[in-house]
């Protein structure tokens, strides 16, 4: 008797049974699918890797621009009556690749700066005035409310790697990258806030330091001169999690001693990344 044939039915199964029985379970819903998948995972027919990527990419789906932008007041942007020396100044410290460039205020967008843009009129600084308007690409603006699916979809389609995000009131939210989007799927990718594999700790400037929320507190302690006990946490993110009593999304800030700490990057499960300025900041 054939594995697909049941005891009690001598019957050969016909090719029609065994395709009614592979859908016989099939989900109706996300969370049905969720859990199919998980226990595909389970059963060793995903891995762990595929398994979070399929979970990210459902995520994705039901999340909206307003969830994962950039707030206005840490989006870095270049004003347009900046020389250029003063924008490659900015742009030098900020680290970044694609910036607003706005008029007399944030919510006065004329375009999107590429960083490597500047590279012609920095070769030939000397030989003709510049004008950042020469340089400057259209901007795209998106609603909050707009879909992260929708949204990759059109940065594929127009090869846009930034958008500016428009509240209802017609003002400017923030800013969302294609980056923001593709973490969400396949988790975090490294950009410039980024810490080396090798390190705990990166100096962003003189007052700011990027750090890595698995931090061990002795070593955090040792860079900055702090001493906080690692009696109930292990980690700097243990010690913001306490701080906070739930854990925090993206932006959140408190105050930890003698330094207030920014949340950069997080989960629904744990923190990942924290900005810690000092006091003098």
């Amino acid at each position: 008797m054939s594995e697909d044939q049941s005891p009690l039915d001598p019957r050969p199964r016909s090719w029609i049974d065994k395709i009614a029985q592979v859908f016989s379970d099939e989900p109706t819903d996300t969370k049905s699918l969720l859990e199919l998948i998980r226990n595909a995972e389970q059963d060793k027919v995903l891995d762990a890797d595929a398994l979070s990527i399929i979970e990210g990419a459902l995520q994705v789906s039901s999340m909206q621009v307003r969830d994962i932008m950039i707030p206005r007041t840490q989006v870095v942007t270049v004003s347009s009556d900046l020389a250029l020396n003063d924008i490659i100044e900015l742009i030098t410290q900020a680290s970044h690749s694609r910036f607003p460039v706005i008029g007399e205020n944030i919510d006065n967008v004329v375009g999107i700066l590429l960083a490597k843009d500047l590279l012609p009129a920095m070769l030939n600084a000397g030989s003709s005035r510049f004008d950042i308007k020469d340089v400057v690409r259209p901007a795209t603006f998106v609603p909050e409310s707009k879909r992260l699916n929708v949204l990759l979809k059109e940065f594929r389609e127009t090869r846009q790697h930034m958008a500016v995000v428009i509240d209802e009131y017609g003002s400017v939210g923030g800013v969302v990258t294609i980056e923001d989007v593709l973490e969400q799927i396949v988790g975090e990718i490294e950009d410039e806030h980024d810490v080396d594999d090798d390190s705990f700790i990166k100096k962003f400037d003189e007052h700011n330091h990027i750090v890595k929320a698995l931090t061990p507190i002795d070593e955090f302690n040792e860079y900055f001169g702090s001493d906080f006990s690692d009696q109930e946490a292990a980690t700097i993110g243990g010690l913001v999690l306490q701080r906070f009593g739930h854990i925090p999304e993206r932006d959140e800030s408190a105050r930890i001693g003698p330094f207030s700490v920014t949340v950069l990057n997080a989960d629904s499960r744990q923190i990942k990344l924290l900005k810690v300025t000092t006091d003098a900041g």
